[in-house]
């Protein structure tokens, strides 16, 4: 499953990325494979979404997010 299909309240484990360039940029902000995450807010038209990972909130672009794998909890 990708990280942009997960639903409001959602958790998730980080499996991997598909994007190499953007997979450097998502370590830089915390999301390493293994890590948690909830997916938080979604803006009122869909994009961006807000991801909260390790008590920090990141607001991300949801064809970024297209690109993280993960495994719902």
């Amino acid at each position: 499953m990708k990280l942009s299909e997960l639903k409001k309240g959602q958790t998730a484990e980080i499996i991997s990325f598909d994007d190499d360039e953007l997979k450097v940029r998502f370590y830089e902000m915390g999301c390493l494979p293994g890590e948690k995450i909830s997916l938080e807010l979604i803006a009122p038209l869909g994009d961006p979404i807000a991801i909260n990972i390790n008590g920090n909130l990141l607001s991300i672009r949801k064809q970024d997010a297209s690109t993280i794998k993960v495994r719902v909890d």
